[in-house]
This record gives C-alpha cells, structure tokens and sequence, in this order.
C-alpha cells in the first residue's frame, strides 16, 4: 500500500462504516487513477471533495433530508449578511473621524488595518456574481482568512484593528458562507454585491462624520443586522415548514452561532446586568461569546441524533 492510498484512506474516515465497507476500495482507487504520478499527499481540493462527501453521506444516513438544502440556505443569507456588513465597515474605514484630543490611533487615512478585511469581502461578492461555485468559495475563504489575520497582525505591527466583536461575527458568517450552492441563477449570484454597495451607500447616509458615530463601538449596525438575520431565518423556516419543507429550520439552527455573536454586545450586558448604554466588560464579551461559540454548534449534532432516532435506517445511499 502506498502512502498516498493510506493517506486517502485515512480521509475515508469521514464515511459512515457501513459505507466505507461498501464502497471505500472504489472511492479510493477512483482518486488513485486520477492522481498525478508520484504524489504523495491527497491534493487540497480532493481531501475537500472526500470529507464534504463523507459528511454529506453522514447527515443522510441521519434521514435529515433537509439539511443539505438547509446549509445551502444557510450560506446564502450569511454571505448577504456578511458582505453587507463589509459595505458598512468600508465606509466607516473611508470616513475616520476627527481624532485630535482623544488620542485615536488612525491607519494613514484609515482607522484600520479592517480596511483590508471588507475590500476582501467586496471582492468575494464581485465574484460570486461573475464565477460562483469553487472561485466564489475561494474567495470566501481568503475573505475569511485575512479578516482572522488582522488579530496577529495588529499585534505584531502595533496598527489598529476593528475590535474583536466586530471581527468576530463576521468570521461565524463567513464559515457558514462557505456552504453556497453552485448554479444559482444570475439575479441571485449578484444579491451579495447588491447588498454590499447598498450596505455602502446607506452607511454613508446614516454615519456622521463626528467622533462618536464615526467608531465601530458606538455602531448599532450589529445588533440590528442580529435581529434582522434572525427574524428572516425564523419567517423562512415557519413558512417552509407549512410545507413540509424543513430547510429553513435546519438553516436557523446554523445561522444560531453568527446571530449570537452579531449580538455579542446585549447580551454580555445582560450576562454582566450592566445597563444598554455602557460597554459590558472584557470578562463578560469573553464568556458570552465562548458559550455563543460552544451552544451553537453544539445543538446541530443533537438535533441530527434526535432526527435520527426518528427515522429507520435506509442503509447506504448511492454516492
């Protein structure tokens, strides 16, 4: 055997066993014929394909039909979200406010190295409009990285960066962003860059140029974007289940994480019982957004066992 077939092999892991048993020899040797001579390690785009389709066979096996499509729905809402958030933060980067007597850092004409972060989200939109599928994950997911890389990078240079309640919700909508479904019709691929530039263009409307609504901290663009998401994903799940469609509400259980944190704010008040108008301490936003982090997640793998327990085993599905 060798090390690259052990090594697909090892990524078989993310198939049922039953599955794995039936089928794992012609799956492994299917990417073995198409492997380039003398690799060694499974390319990134096929360890992707293998674990995508091991979870995928994983969450069938469950009977949660809905699901699939519920990620998929997922995706589509936390793109609009997220790049319309990044319209807004652009904005703001472009329009800093007068610092002198508060002692502000500022990037050049900038706030922040975030300016960085919402161009990359910007130019995720242009290419979900133009090239969806793979490109437009990529470009996610580059979005994705640089917004987590301006944590490191503000520490080693000094430079400033957007506060972590802001970076933070908009990394939990940019993983879920990574679910979007391939071949959406044109009107639907652009509906991230129409709700980037219109984000942009609203912001400049409602953002004054003094000091205080100029600041990530005095924005109330998070907690309403919260409330928005949430009351779009519980309006859609309640209409598809009239149905019998139940997308919608797989699709609020993973949009649950990035509301959380998109509210990070009230509700470490609340867990700090400070009152709305002051900032909840670091210890409190600490705590609440762990438990966000954790709880979220957490309840997708419940609801997939309970959905499970109530429906009789198929056996293995056709890949």
């Amino acid at each position: 055997m060798t090390e690259l077939e052990r090594r697909y092999l090892r990524l078989l892991r993310a198939y049922p066993v039953d599955y794995r048993r039936s089928r794992g020899a012609e799956i492994v040797g299917t990417y073995l014929e198409l492997a380039d001579p003398g690799r060694r390690w499974p390319s990134p785009a096929d360890a992707a394909d293998v674990v995508r389709a091991g979870l995928r066979q994983r969450v069938r096996a469950t009977g949660a039909a809905g699901f699939l499509p519920g990620v998929r729905l997922a995706a589509a809402l936390a793109l609009l979200t997220a790049t319309a958030l990044a319209g807004v933060w652009m904005v703001l980067e472009l329009r800093p406010a007068p610092t002198a007597g508060f002692g502000a850092p500022t990037l050049g004409p900038f706030i922040s190295l975030g300016i960085g972060a919402w161009t990359a989200w910007g130019l995720a939109a242009l290419v979900h409009a133009l090239a969806p599928g793979r490109w437009a994950r990529r470009a996610v997911a580059f979005a994705v990285l640089l917004t987590a890389a301006l944590v490191p990078v503000a520490a080693l240079t000094g430079l400033p960066r957007p506060p972590l309640f802001v970076l933070l919700p908009q990394l939990g909508l940019g993983l879920v962003a990574l679910g979007a479904a391939d071949g959406l019709p044109a009107s639907l691929r652009a509906a991230p860059l129409v709700a980037a530039s219109g984000a942009g263009v609203l912001g400049a409307i409602l953002l004054s140029p003094n000091v205080f609504a100029s600041s990530y901290h005095s924005s109330m663009v998070l907690p309403t974007a919260a409330v928005a998401v949430l009351a779009v994903a519980v309006l859609l799940g309640a209409g598809l289940a009239l149905r019998g469609d139940l997308r919608g509400g797989w699709a609020l259980l993973i949009l649950l994480t990035p509301v959380g944190l998109l509210a990070l704010h009230p509700l470490a008040g609340a867990f700090d019982s400070m009152p709305a108008e002051f900032v909840p301490s670091w210890t409190a936003l600490a705590t609440t957004a762990a438990l966000v982090t954790l709880a979220g997640p957490a309840l997708l793998p419940l609801a997939l066992a309970v959905r499970s327990r109530s429906t009789p085993s198929a056996g293995p599905l056709p890949r």
